[in-house]
């Protein structure tokens, strides 16, 4: 999984200008994102045409304020640098939640 200092950049936008993302926000302290954490390779397997993006929202208060992240983990799907979906709350996620998410997301926005 990517970081947003792998695009060489702190701006979501700049980093997701082409192609499909998706925006796995978390926290260490966090149990919730412990516990989707050890999901998060298979789920980036089964969605392999999207780059996942692991954003710590402490470190980065102002995009999460930016972007209404308060409950973690949240997820953001993302493509060419639009918002397309998002799953966004403070409860835990299994993979299959997660997986139907991104999944019912990529067939909304191709309607």
């Amino acid at each position: 999984m990517k970081t947003l200092e792998d695009f060489n950049t702190k701006d979501w936008k700049e980093a997701t200008k082409q192609g499909k993302y998706v925006l796995f926000f978390h926290a260490d302290w966090c149990p919730d994102c412990k516990f989707i954490e050890p999901k998060m390779p298979e789920i980036e397997q089964d969605f392999s045409d999207f780059t996942f993006i692991s954003i710590d929202r402490d470190e980065n208060m102002d995009m999460a304020i930016e972007l209404g992240i308060m409950g973690i983990p949240s997820f953001i799907v993302v493509e060419d640098a639009k918002e397309i979906g998002r799953l966004v709350n403070k409860d835990r996620k299994t993979k299959e939640e997660v997986e139907n998410f991104i999944s019912s997301t990529v067939e909304a926005s191709s309607l």
